[in-house]
């Protein structure tokens, strides 16, 4: 196989042993639940998947439950559930109609009664019922992703201006108790950040709150800016959670995907968090600097870069690392760097990733495409699409970060 074949089984690979059927399971495994009844409430870009895995285990256990997922997510009736299709990574309205179901499931609940709680990443907009006119709320978002905010910085403020992030969907729950079934998108695992922490405490202060909206120079409302100074639920103690997966289990899987196509794995990390373009440079560096080696290698990086628009293309992480890796590697044999989301969405495009090899670079060139200037414009996908570099793999329905590759053929 050629390296482009190589790069799709390691993506293909990589992300089917990380879909959340398996580790759902795995935590209701021996799980009793009492004699209450049992309520389901998924929330992200795996809840169907999670959610229907829970509905089987169950069976007649499950009183009722609703699923809110992100657009073409849902992949078929759930018995006993209502599922939601929604906006990230900015809420809309059907977001906040899924959010309301939730909320009436768990009205009234019983102490003996339990909410299953089944959380991943992209949860903060689609799990959400705002303190804010609606449109304010979808600006805040803009203007934190426009300027490059980390996912702990943009959670940070959601919590503050939402009615059920930051712990208060689990105290909106008692004195039913929560259990929380969690894949993690955030670097280390934060479990008051994934999806903002509906059901966990918030370890964020008021002042970590006003400080980035001083470092971004956020417009907010009076509204807005008084939320901002109220304080969030520190301790809940009818909660109990579990991660049942996160990036490590990702770049475990994609090492062990490459392994089996015999290139020797390294995993350099798996909490990259730096500006996409500067991760890609990274990775080409270190695609030079193993030329000289006589066996096929594969470098592992996991996380999550973020973006600074300075242009109105189209692209996403992904796509951008995988451009700004071909700058490096242009001309060298058998070399090839990709990057892929896990959940299948990269940016507000239908690719999951990027890739690109020593021949990418080149090839828009002969186009009249100069990298450089695609950058500016993140208009990554575009050039992408022209040199046959897109990654699209559709809605996986799992959510752990991100892996990029670097690939060295011998």
């Amino acid at each position: 196989m050629g390296l482009r074949e190589d790069a799709d089984r390691i993506v293909r690979e990589s992300i089917r042993r990380v879909l959340p059927d398996e580790a759902v399971s795995r935590a209701l495994a021996g799980k009793d639940f009492g004699n209450g009844r049992v309520y389901v409430v998924a929330a992200g870009k795996a809840a169907w998947q999670m959610a229907n895995t829970a509905a089987e285990i169950l069976g007649d256990r499950m009183e009722a439950g609703v699923a809110v997922t992100k657009y073409d997510h849902v992949k078929g009736d759930i018995p006993g559930m209502k599922c939601f299709e929604a906006g990230h990574p900015v809420p809309d309205a059907n977001s906040f109609a899924g959010t309301q179901a939730a909320l009436e499931l768990v009205e009234n609940l019983r102490e003996e009664d339990t909410v299953l709680f089944l959380l991943s990443g992209g949860g903060s907009a689609l799990f959400e019922k705002p303190l804010i006119p609606e449109e304010e709320l979808a600006d805040i978002t803009k203007q934190l992703l426009a300027c490059g905010a980390d996912i702990v910085e943009i959670n940070t403020i959601r919590k503050r201006i939402s009615a059920v992030k930051g712990g208060k969907f689990a105290k909106l729950c008692e004195p039913a108790r929560v259990f929380g079934i969690v894949l993690s998108d955030i670097l280390g695992d934060p479990l008051d950040m994934i999806a903002s922490g509906p059901a966990y405490p918030d370890s964020t202060t008021c002042a970590q709150a006003a400080a980035i909206a001083e470092k971004y120079q956020l417009k907010l409302s009076e509204k807005a800016r008084e939320l901002l100074g109220q304080e969030t639920p520190k301790t809940l103690r009818n909660v109990e959670t579990v991660i049942t997966g996160s990036v490590r289990n990702l770049c475990r899987a994609a090492a062990d995907a490459c392994r089996e196509l015999g290139y020797e794995p390294v995993v350099l990390t798996d909490q990259l968090s730096c500006e996409a373009r500067e991760a890609g440079a990274f990775l080409a560096a270190i695609a030079k600097s193993h030329q000289e080696s006589e066996k096929s290698l594969a470098f592992l990086a996991g996380g999550e870069t973020v973006v600074h628009l300075t242009g109105t293309g189209m692209g996403g992480r992904n796509q951008e690392l995988a451009l700004a890796a071909a700058q490096g590697i242009a001309g060298l044999s058998d070399t090839a760097v990709f990057s892929v989301g896990s959940d299948g969405t990269d940016g507000p495009t239908d690719a999951a990733g990027g890739y690109c090899d020593g021949t990418t670079k080149e090839a828009l060139q002969k186009q009249g495409i100069d990298i450089y200037q695609v950058l500016r414009q993140n208009d990554a996908y575009h050039a992408l699409e022209k040199s046959g570099g897109l990654i699209i793999t559709g809605a996986t329905g799992t959510n752990v970060n991100d892996v990029a590759v670097v690939l060295i053929k011998r």
